[in-house]
């Protein structure tokens, strides 16, 4: 099938369920299923609609349709010399673009490069009456007003199906190096925020089980300078502890107990789970596997100024049925006008975020 053919089709099959009040659960590369609360629906497939649309390496900038898998895109820029810049986690083979953005997913990198929201340059979608609308564009310039391409990362598929996104790409480092060297929690903390004030050339920071690391990306005599000041022992196979800690492969997430991601201020001190703990993102991350109640652990977020969502719950658990800390009325009452102005009659993966939405 043509893919112009795909687009309207999907749009159609939107339009029939909007005018039945039918919900439909979006279906891409299913890599991303454990994420946010279950989708009781008709599944819409979307995995379909794929392929590399518009690449302009001296432009940086590349469009793409939603269902093309991730590994494709970043092979074409690796053969450019380019890359994602927020590193983004596949969480299987099937990983998509659609499905990344979706649920603004973003890796080991996102603290020093930015989030994957922030590389979205514009986007085509299908609302939920069934009408195709183009937001943003395919360079920065023509990025102006209300920003609705970059509301679509996060939403995880309740306000519109994705079918195309255009983003900006950049070159890849010359060189990387990965440092590491033990430090207790609170020190490295201290630490990664000490860095984070200084002109060094970080891409990536994590804690774990006593020992600090920090990867540092750029030109060869500049990281040679940098590591020269900072110290630590090089960490070898380093390519494969960033890949395991950004996929979840490494023997952390394999505890059995439940995963919680922790989005807290960077100078947040340990805060004393009851568990494991992974610190990424100069301190603004924590993965912590934990079985105390949930209540208990966003209490422990929100006493910092912080948030946490059970990422995964423990093995052999149902799905959870509030996995994001719950809003505000204020903010409840913003998420249904947003909800009610792109879905109005509430089919596109209805509940996947929050319960009503």
């Amino acid at each position: 099938m043509d893919q112009d053919d795909h687009s309207e089709t999907i749009a159609a099959r939107v339009r029939e369920a909007a005018a039945a009040h039918t919900p439909l659960m979006l279906a891409g590369g299913g890599s991303k299923h454990f994420l946010g609360r279950r989708v009781a629906g008709t599944p819409l497939a979307v995995g379909g609609h794929c392929g590399v649309l518009h690449y302009v390496p001296e432009e940086l900038v590349l469009s793409a349709r939603a269902g093309t898998p991730l590994a494709e895109i970043e092979t074409a820029l690796a053969e450019r010399g380019q890359m994602l810049a927020f590193e983004p986690p596949y969480f299987g083979a099937t990983a998509t673009l659609g499905g990344t953005i979706a649920a603004n997913l973003s890796g080991p990198r996102r603290a020093y490069a930015g989030a994957a929201r922030d590389f979205v340059l514009g986007c085509r979608l299908v609302n939920g009456k069934g009408e195709i609308l183009h937001f943003g564009g395919e360079v920065m310039k023509n990025v102006a007003g209300y920003d609705l391409s970059r509301l679509m990362a996060g939403a995880f598929g309740t306000l519109g199906v994705l079918l195309e996104v255009s983003l900006k790409v950049l070159p890849r480092p010359e060189a990387e190096t990965t440092l590491v060297c033990e430090q207790d929690e609170t020190s490295a903390i201290e630490l990664m925020n000490r860095w984070a004030g200084r002109p060094l050339p970080l891409s990536a920071t994590a804690w774990s089980e006593g020992r600090l690391y920090v990867r540092l990306s750029g030109p060869a005599p500049v990281i040679a300078t940098a590591a020269a000041g900072l110290g630590g022992e090089r960490l070898p196979q380093a390519e494969k502890f960033w890949s395991d800690l950004r996929e979840h492969t490494s023997a952390f997430f394999t505890d059995p107990r439940p995963l919680w991601r922790l989005g807290l201020p960077v100078t947040a001190p340990p805060l004393a789970l009851d568990g494991p703990e992974i610190v990424t993102w100069g301190g603004a991350q924590r993965w912590v596997k934990t079985g105390i109640p949930a209540d208990q652990v966003r209490a422990h977020a929100a006493a910092v100024g912080g948030h946490a969502t059970l990422f995964r719950p423990a093995r052999d658990a149902p799905p959870a049925e509030d996995p994001f800390t719950p809003l505000t009325p204020a903010l409840h009452h913003l998420h249904q006008r947003l909800k009610a102005a792109f879905d109005p009659a509430g089919i596109l993966n209805p509940g996947r975020l929050y319960a009503g939405l």
